[in-house]
């Protein structure tokens, strides 16, 4: 039977329930303890063979990406076609396995820097659908391994839990049990995005920079705790009032985000409930007992003027565990 040459895998994003920035690292990197949240919202990635190859493509990277959906995502330096040339670099010079350029369909729906970790999910994804057309080649242990070479998230998203607590740069991960059913979660995106580089530096730059939050830091362990014990999306959206300060990157975020603490008000303002950022933001969320919900707030947040320049999306956590990929043959 011939092998399906047009395979397809739904690109998570995610939020960070809670961050404490631990210090700063010799190397630049700071070290990160946080507790991260699968959403349903999913980019979607399609590989499949070359069409054509032509002289104009790199040797090294000889791969064609294609992206719909948001206009303002740059296909130069892409993070799905770096992940791709790092497994063709590595399963050639560690397993001898030639790995052929592909052809790359990413739809966006995840916002870009927005803290949603869309490049990273996007990444992660190419990097298994390459493990799909090469199996065998490594192990899940080696797979983590690359997906921390390509970006700091990315090892999550390889991984594939539903929640889990994450430390160092990333890289290390400690599944966690998502919540009994899935928590409704209220997203909100401004128009400014922002730069993960300037916000650490921010955070660096604070008089207590490079120092840890003794009370983040408990804030994340207390929410592990929670989780490992089972807790209903009631509440954990409850909840999220201890967790409104519980991100370190929340002080420097709004100091080099224009208008963001400005939305975090009118958004608590009329959601009535503690607003959250997720990662360096810019995104804003707030968490409900269910996806219905937020669905609803979304609906009519969207119509009022204070935020129809902002980006409001309702969705769910998901409790699935590693995402399938489909597969058909082009006809």
């Amino acid at each position: 039977m011939a092998e399906p040459s047009v395979l397809e895998l739904a690109a998570h994003a995610k939020v960070n329930l809670a961050l404490a920035v631990t210090g700063r690292r010799a190397d630049g990197y700071h070290e990160l303890r946080s507790v991260f949240l699968r959403l349903e919202l999913a980019d979607t990635l399609t590989v499949s063979p070359l069409a054509s190859v032509s002289s104009d493509l790199d040797p090294a990277a000889p791969d064609r990406l294609v992206t719909q959906g948001d206009p303002d995502c740059p296909v130069a330096d892409n993070l799905v076609l770096r992940a791709a040339v790092a497994f063709r670099a590595v399963a050639a010079a560690e397993r001898g396995v030639d790995v052929p350029g592909v052809d790359i369909s990413l739809t966006k729906r995840i916002p870009m820097s927005a803290g949603l970790a869309g490049g990273s999910t996007d990444a992660a994804s190419m990097l298994r659908l390459l493990a799909a057309r090469h199996p065998g080649v490594f192990t899940r242990a080696e797979m983590g391994a690359l997906a921390a070479r390509v970006g700091a998230d990315v090892p999550f998203f390889v991984d594939g839990a539903g929640a889990a607590l994450v430390r160092g740069r990333g890289e290390l991960i400690e599944p966690l049990p998502p919540p009994i059913d899935p928590v409704g979660v209220l997203l909100c995106t401004p128009p400014v995005g922002a730069s993960t580089p300037m916000v650490f530096r921010a955070w660096d730059e604070q008089p207590a920079g490079g120092r840890a939050n003794d009370a983040t830091g408990q804030a994340v362990a207390d929410l592990a705790h929670l989780l490992r014990a089972g807790v209903d999306p009631g509440a954990l959206a409850d909840h999220a009032t201890s967790l409104r300060e519980a991100n370190d990157l929340w002080l420097p975020a709004a100091a080099v985000t224009p208008g963001l603490a400005a939305l975090r008000d009118s958004l608590e303002q009329r959601l009535e409930r503690p607003v959250l950022l997720t990662g360096s933001g810019s995104t804003l969320f707030a968490l409900y007992a269910s996806g219905e919900a937020a669905d609803l707030i979304a609906r009519r947040l969207r119509s009022e003027p204070a935020f129809v320049t902002s980006r409001i999306i309702a969705t769910r956590s998901t409790g699935l565990h590693v995402p399938t990929i489909t597969s058909r043959r082009d006809p």
